[in-house]
């Protein structure tokens, strides 16, 4: 997560990823006040650092995260509906849906920040 954090014109703090692609002079939220229609739909893509992989599937996630020493979590009353991995040496827990059209954003920062260097969200 890397970008600006910019004050809105009501006072209300927000980060800007790229700050280059907004509107120059303006430091109102693009969404409120009528920004492009690109800007709102930007889809982001999860991207593994090391070898520039695009993470395009749960397969390939689960491949990478099991190379760093995060293993499947079964447990639970969520197991039905979600994908789970944990590491021995934390308690970090990293809770997925279990379909993959639901994976968004959210859970792409989970993983950035659970795992620091190793990977890294980008617009598409």
């Amino acid at each position: 997560m890397s970008g600006v954090w910019v004050f809105n014109k009501n006072g209300v703090m927000r980060l800007v990823e790229n700050p280059y692609n907004q509107s120059s002079g303006d430091s109102s939220d693009s969404t409120s006040s009528g920004g492009s229609q690109q800007q709102r739909m930007r889809r982001k893509i999860l991207v593994h650092l090391p070898t520039s992989e695009v993470v395009s599937s749960y397969g390939s996630l689960e491949r990478i995260l099991k190379g760093l020493g995060w293993e499947r979590y079964y447990y639970g009353d969520n197991a039905d509906h979600l994908l789970q991995f944990h590491k021995k040496t934390s308690i970090d827990l990293i809770s997925l849906p279990r379909d993959f059209s639901k994976f968004n954003s959210i859970h792409m920062y989970d993983i950035v920040v659970k795992n620091p260097n190793v990977f890294h969200v980008r617009d598409m």
